[in-house]
C-alpha cells in the first residue's frame, strides 16, 4: 500500500499558542493556571474558548490578548513572536491588531459614543479628522448612526455594547476577543449582538473568539475550544450554529464594513 501523506497547512495562523504554561506566586504557593496549552486559530474562524468559572480560559484570553505573557511556552500573532516584545511594544500591537469587547462595556459613561469609539485611534496617533471620519462609520455599521453623540449613560445595554463593539473594530483588527460580551443584556439585545458578530465575521472577515461559559454562546460559532483545570479538553467543529441573523434582507440593509487588514 502506498502511503498518503496528509498536505501540510502553509497558513499562518493569527493564533499560534504552543505549550503555554501561566503560573502565580502567592507566597510559597505556586498555582498553575495554565497547563501547556497549544491552540492554533486562523485568519477568518469564529470560535469559541469555553470553560467554567477557574478553568484560565480569562487567563487565556489576557495571553492571547497581549494583556499578559506567559511562563513558558510560545505564541505567535499574526506571525510576530510577541513573547520577546517590551511593554510598549505589546501595547502597540495590541492597539493594532486585536479589538476587546467586554461583559461591562467599559466605556467612558459621560462621554458621547463617537468619543469612547475614537480612543484607540487617540492612542495610535491617527489624527482628528480621520479618528472621527472612521469612528462615525464604525458606529454606522453597527446600527447607531443616529446615536453618535449620546453619552453612553443615556444608552440602553444594547446600545453601549455596540458603542463598544464600534470601538473594537474602528482600528481595523486583525482579531476580535469578546469575553462574555452579552454576559450583561437581555436576550432580545444579546442575539442582536450575537448578529452583529457573526455579519462582522462573515462579510469583513474579521476573526473572532468568544471566551464564555455558556454552551449556548459557544453554539453561535463554528468551532468550540473547551478547557478545564488549565488543559484544553476539547477542540470540536460546531455541527449545528445556531444562526442569530434570521432575516438575510436586515444583514443585506446594513452597511459593509472594510475587510480586516492583515
Amino acid at each position: 500500500m502506498t502511503e498518503v501523506k496528509a498536505p501540510v497547512d502553509k497558513r499562518v495562523p493569527v493564533i499560534d499558542a504552543q505549550n503555554i504554561v501561566k503560573t502565580y506566586k502567592m507566597g510559597d504557593i505556586e498555582v498553575n493556571a495554565l497547563r501547556g496549552v497549544s491552540v492554533r486559530i486562523f485568519a477568518g474562524e469564529l470560535a469559541s474558548i469555553m470553560g467554567p468559572s477557574g478553568s484560565g480560559k480569562t487567563t487565556l484570553m489576557n495571553i492571547l490578548g497581549c494583556l499578559d505573557q506567559s511562563t513558558t511556552g510560545s505564541y505567535k500573532l499574526d506571525g510576530v513572536d510577541v513573547d520577546k516584545l517590551s511593554d510598549d511594544q505589546l501595547a502597540s500591537i495590541r492597539n493594532r491588531k486585536i479589538g476587546f469587547v467586554f461583559q461591562s462595556f467599559n466605556l467612558l459613561r459621560r462621554t458621547p459614543a463617537i468619543e469612547n469609539v475614537e480612543q484607540p485611534l487617540i492612542y495610535g496617533g491617527i489624527g482628528m479628522r480621520e479618528r472621527r471620519e472612521r469612528s462615525r462609520a464604525a458606529l454606522e455599521s453597527v446600527g447607531l448612526g443616529d446615536r453618535l453623540k449620546h453619552h453612553a449613560n443615556e444608552l440602553s445595554g444594547g446600545q453601549q455594547q455596540r458603542v463598544a463593539i464600534a470601538r473594537a473594530i474602528v482600528t481595523r483588527p486583525s482579531l476580535i476577543l469578546a469575553d462574555e460580551p452579552t454576559g450583561n443584556l437581555d436576550s432580545k439585545s444579546g442575539a442582536e449582538i450575537m448578529c452583529l458578530f457573526q455579519r462582522l465575521n462573515e462579510e469583513s472577515g474579521i476573526t473572532v473568539i468568544f471566551v464564555t461559559h455558556d454552551q449556548r454562546i459557544a453554539s453561535h460559532t463554528r468551532r468550540v475550544i473547551s478547557i478545564a483545570d488549565g488543559q484544553i479538553t476539547g477542540d470540536v467543529a460546531v455541527e449545528d450554529q445556531i444562526l442569530a441573523c434570521p432575516d438575510p434582507a436586515v444583514v443585506r440593509a446594513m452597511p459593509v464594513l472594510e475587510k480586516a487588514k492583515r
